[in-house]
């Protein structure tokens, strides 16, 4: 899929694209293709000898003799070209955005979001890039501040070298995969990390890399979600979550489950504690009170389920 005019304009609540300061487009299947064109070249028949006669048997005598070609019937492979049809290439047309989540989706080139020169937050968890060479087209965006890059291809298999690279070449990020920058590691990063350079035109042709994930599955430790509000970000979610959500239960409490299983159960519970949390913001005071009442409820029949366990 990709990104058109209309989504942007929807999701943004804008009128006009230059006009457009955030947007999210969080899972929504948004795809980078190639196409690979066969450029051919069409090669004349042998030249054949054709009497009159065999075009006017009634003509007397034995005609005349013609000499040509039968036209042009066979095609001769020359080249493949092969185009990147990219997803986000609207993102040209958008000088004034400063806030954009694409994660999860299926992207695997930056060029289009080097045109946005107030961006300072970008947001591509779980896509296709394949490189960090990508990250070129980054360093000319002076506001850049955000980053989140984690899971893709680029990250490669060094967190260590990975994140060096990153903050040598966007020194200036104050916070790169939700975890904050320190000028310890931008210092170390000069040392340590890779310069790059623009994208070769061998890795423009090279197919697209497998995705590490199905685009239908939702990484339950994620704390981005599809109706996270942009006015709400990630670290935001995950601040209010670590102070709100309460302590995990003992695990003698759950005797007959794995440590696995303990575990996915804790990540599925924080993920739906994020994701109400952000929702809250949405809400009136009408909306926050009918949540109120339903919390107090619940903590109601919570606490009188704990005292009838205890005089069992």
């Amino acid at each position: 899929m990709k990104l058109t005019r209309k989504m942007v304009l929807s999701r943004a609540k804008a009128s006009e694209l230059h006009n457009v300061r955030k947007l999210n487009c969080w899972g929504s299947r948004l795809t980078d293709v190639r196409i690979t064109h066969t450029i051919s070249r069409w090669s004349p028949a042998p030249e054949r000898t054709v009497q009159l006669t065999e075009l006017h048997p009634l003509s007397p005598g034995p005609g005349l003799v013609l000499c040509g070609f039968s036209g042009f019937c066979k095609a001769e492979p020359l080249m493949k070209k092969t185009v990147l049809k990219r997803s986000i290439s609207i993102c040209r047309e958008m000088p004034s955005l400063e806030v954009i989540t694409l994660s999860v989706n299926s992207i695997s080139t930056l060029e289009p979001v080097s045109r946005c020169r107030q961006l300072s937050e970008l947001y591509l968890r779980k896509n296709r890039i394949p490189s960090l060479a990508e990250l070129f087209y980054l360093k000319g965006l002076p506001r850049l501040r955000v980053l989140w890059l984690a899971e893709n291809p680029c990250c490669g298999a060094c967190p260590h070298l990975y994140r060096m690279t990153v903050l040598r070449n966007l020194p200036h990020l104050q916070k790169l995969d939700n975890q904050t920058v320190t000028e310890e590691e931008v210092s170390r990063a000069l040392t340590e990390g890779e310069e790059v350079t623009a994208p070769s035109r061998e890795d423009t042709r090279n197919g697209l890399p497998e995705l590490p994930y199905a685009l239908s599955t939702v990484d339950t430790a994620a704390t981005e979600t599809p109706q996270d509000p942009l006015s709400l970000r990630e670290s935001e979610a995950s601040s209010i979550q670590g102070q709100l959500s309460p302590k995990p239960p003992p695990r003698d409490r759950f005797p007959s489950f794995s440590q696995r299983e303990a575990a996915s159960s804790c990540r599925s519970r924080n993920n739906i504690l994020t994701a109400i949390l952000l929702l809250l913001r949405e809400l009136d005071s009408e909306g926050l009170e009918a949540v109120h009442q339903t919390v107090l409820g619940r903590l109601q029949a919570l606490h009188k389920q704990e005292l009838q366990e205890d005089v069992e």
